[in-house]
């Protein structure tokens, strides 16, 4: 398995236009922690958690979700289409983030010591953010230990519910904090996501604490309840804006270094354009609605079945994925956002205005498609002409039927507005909530139906999906405090 590898070039090349004392001439990680600016600390993590997540984790996640088949005609990524990943296979992904991880806790510790509730609540965010994403794929991480520098190279793990106890204290932290009196400097060019729009971060840290509720609904119910009522009630705002880079369009170029990570990654450093495949699983249900976004995310031709890489069809007879070079990095969509308030009103508001929510995110979802470039509800429709969401449309919000019902539209819009650099979020609520389906017959099968979950052709693993990543090599034998080597096919704790 090539290492995957990502130039922060880019970084370099946005701070240039930013304020002077972003200071790009000096590498953070070459001077003293205290001596660190925060508007460079700040922005190096984004861009860090933004390349690791949308191309290590972005692939995995595209792959499990089954948005993905590894191609016929490449070998890239079979160890993750056949469920063999290992201790040796995508280390970069775990030292990676963390790597970036060390610049935002740098940064957060700095904020607190001035008082600069500014950054500091957008470090919390960031930590949180990707801290989620890890403990999601591995279970126990190095948390409150993380990142102390040589004071401490071999952190403690914490289990996965205590780092999920403690992102939600730091973001309740982080929240409490009088913004208004923040200490200057203020976030600016060098916050690649919100430009220093604090109200926005304040509608993030909510959203993220939503996300965060809704995974322990089956592990820990009335902690999730509990944790979600208290913001409904108290009116907290979550986003109603993508949350991103890239999003206006300038920050990625087509050239080597400088281009969206995802393409990055698996294009440009790959010299292939083919490696990644239309799954069966995805492109059928899309065909099957008679979705326009089929033609944006995939090109022409069939699809793969999930882990048939040793198919004898031809090789251009499998639609490729369509990823581009000038795409931005998604942390969280407007589409995730209006998802996530949907399942929560029906679970614990007695559905009020989840209907809404739905709609708004399915527009949401399409608005993210470069299918189109308004968000009149008109526009929205199938291939035929026919409404989607309208009385009698193909993704009509099931608003007389059961709380089942409800939940499979949500989380099935969900895992098609995820497409295509968070695909690990479809993956890890498929495992919460058994959306979309496990097929009971192969997809080659006439009784297959469209847009269930196949068991890799090739899996390794007899018949059970993958519930995680291994830990990598490189942390079982540098970490006495590492656990030990746990299987790919354990769940995680909020999945037992």
């Amino acid at each position: 398995m090539k290492k995957i590898v990502y130039s922060f070039v880019a970084v370099i090349v946005l701070l240039t236009s930013c304020e002077d004392r972003l200071d790009i001439n000096r590498d953070p990680d070459l001077l003293s922690q205290d001596a660190a600016a925060l508007s460079s600390e700040i922005a190096v993590g984004i861009m860090g958690i933004g390349a690791t997540q949308s191309s290590y984790y972005a692939l995995i996640g595209g792959i499990w979700s089954q948005q993905w088949a590894q191609s016929l005609a490449a070998s890239q990524y079979r160890a993750i289409d056949d469920y063999t990943i290992g201790t040796n296979d995508y280390t970069g992904g775990w030292d990676n983030m963390y790597d970036a991880l060390s610049d935002i806790r740098n940064a957060k510790r700095i904020a607190l010591n001035q008082e600069n509730w500014n950054y500091y609540l957008i470090a919390t965010c960031l930590e949180a953010y990707a801290s989620q994403i890890l403990t999601d794929f591995y279970n126990d991480i190095p948390y409150t230990e993380a990142n102390l520098g040589i004071e401490n190279l071999q952190p403690s793990f914490n289990t996965g519910q205590e780092v999920y106890d403690l992102m939600i204290e730091d973001l309740n932290d982080a929240l409490s904090r009088d913004l208004s009196s923040s200490a200057t400097p203020a976030p600016g060019q060098d916050d690649f996501i919100f430009s220093g729009n604090m109200d926005r971060w304040v509608e993030f840290a909510n959203t993220l604490k939503l996300k965060i509720f809704l995974r322990q609904t089956q592990a820990r119910p009335s902690v999730a309840q509990a944790g979600i009522m208290e913001m409904i009630n108290s009116g907290a705002a979550f986003l109603t804006v993508d949350a991103g880079v890239g999003l206006n369009g300038d920050v990625f170029e087509d050239e080597a270094n400088l281009s969206n990570p995802l393409y990055e990654t698996d294009r440009r450093q790959l010299n292939t354009s083919t490696n990644l495949r239309a799954s069966t699983t995805m492109y059928s249900f899309l065909a099957t609605n008679l979705d326009p976004r089929l033609e944006a995310y995939y090109g022409a031709g069939n699809s793969l079945d999930q882990g048939d890489y040793n198919s004898s069809a031809a090789p251009n007879s499998v639609s490729v994925a369509n990823i581009s070079a000038l795409a931005p990095i998604y942390f969280i969509s407007a589409a995730q956002s209006y998802f996530m308030q949907a399942e929560a009103m029906e679970r614990y508001n007695g559905g009020a205005g989840a209907k809404e929510l739905y709609d708004a995110g399915v527009l949401a979802a399409f608005d993210k498609s470069p299918v189109f470039d308004s968000d009149t509800f008109a526009i929205i429709t199938t291939l035929d002409g026919s409404p989607f969401i309208a009385s009698g449309g193909a993704y009509e919000y099931p608003s007389s039927g059961t709380f089942d019902d409800k939940l499979t539209a949500i989380i099935t819009q969900k895992w098609l507005s995820n497409y295509p650099d968070n695909g690990y979020e479809s993956f890890f609520e498929q495992h919460r909530t058994g959306i979309p389906v496990i097929s009971d017959v192969p997809q080659s099968d006439d009784m297959y139906v469209p847009g269930e979950f196949a068991y890799s052709v090739t899996g390794a693993t007899g018949g059970v999906f993958p519930q995680r990543i291994v830990y990598p090599n490189t942390e079982l034998s540098r970490n006495s405090n590492a656990p030990s080597i746990v299987e790919i096919t354990v769940p995680v704790w909020w999945n037992n």
